[in-house]
């Protein structure tokens, strides 16, 4: 009988043990949604104010990028800010910045680097996302032909008119005749959290062009930056933050067995939360980047 009951003591502390862990996973879950959404909106507001006051001084002094290289050759750093773009239409006013990798893009929209920039002669790109951290291009699809684009870089205000909006199987896209500028937003295209393709809309310069610093040919564009490609650079932080959660998740729960339930959570909640929100901003960066 005493070994019964030491059996059933037993198995009713793994099931205990059992249903801790589901439910450190289960807030996990929560965390990541939490990241994607509400929490990384909220960074993706403080990033763009940020941007904006180190772009609006970068203008004032005549020295923000107008190409995808420095003074030294070396590639502008990813992140760094290079316009404002603004869409009347959609109420739209976002700091553009270099690159267009998913970690990029989680604090604005990026401009891809194997394009000119904005109101150069040829074809600018820029990326954004449709759903995660502020979705910014989340109302792309609405904007009709004849709407104006504005952007301003270091070589003054440039504006565009809409030619249109595509999605798979549409025709090429609008090709600048040569000498003159084009402007195309890209974004995820489908339901929110579950894109099913690409979205693209078109516009043209109608103002002057400038002159052209050149760009990158598409072969030196990381894999990470291209259309709906992940940012697997992000793995190795994944995987440490994941071991620090484990970590975590250990200790609370071993303070939850040895101490007691209401200590447990009092150190469990703060704790956990913020690792599971700091592992769920670097596991957003592999899903695609227009999301």
């Amino acid at each position: 009988m005493i070994v019964q009951d030491a059996s059933q003591v037993h198995e009713q502390s793994d099931l205990r043990l059992a249903g801790q862990v589901c439910g450190i996973l289960g807030a996990l879950l929560l965390c990541f949604v939490a990241q994607f959404t509400l929490v990384g909106a909220l960074k993706h507001e403080r990033d763009q104010d940020r941007a904006h006051s180190d772009l609006r001084v970068d203008l004032a002094n005549a020295t923000a990028p107008v190409a995808a290289l420095d003074d030294e050759g070396r590639l502008i750093e990813a992140g760094t800010p290079i316009a404002i773009l603004e869409v009347p239409r959609l109420g739209v006013r976002e700091v553009v910045g270099e690159g267009t990798s998913a970690s990029a893009l989680a604090s604005g929209p990026g401009h891809l680097r194997s394009s000119v920039l904005p109101g150069q002669a040829g074809s600018s790109v820029i990326f954004g996302r449709r759903a995660g951290y502020g979705g910014p291009f989340a109302q792309i699809n609405k904007v009709v032909p004849g709407d104006e684009i504005r952007v301003t870089t270091g070589q003054g205000e440039h504006r565009f008119q809409v030619q249109g909006v595509r999605r798979a199987g549409a025709p090429q896209r609008h090709t600048p005749q040569a000498g003159k500028g084009g402007l195309t937003l890209v974004t995820a295209d489908g339901p929110y959290f579950m894109p099913t393709d690409v979205l693209w809309v078109d516009a043209k310069l109608t103002t002057d062009v400038v002159p052209s610093s050149g760009v990158l040919p598409s072969f030196a564009v990381p894999e990470n930056e291209r259309v709906m490609a992940s940012d697997l650079t992000a793995l190795v932080p994944v995987a440490i933050w994941a071991l620090v959660l484990a970590a975590g998740a250990f200790a609370v729960v071993y303070l939850r067995q040895r101490i007691g339930r209401w200590q447990a959570w009092v150190v469990g909640v703060p704790l956990l939360g913020t690792l599971g929100l700091t592992l769920a901003d670097h596991a957003a960066a592999l899903l695609p980047n227009l999301i």
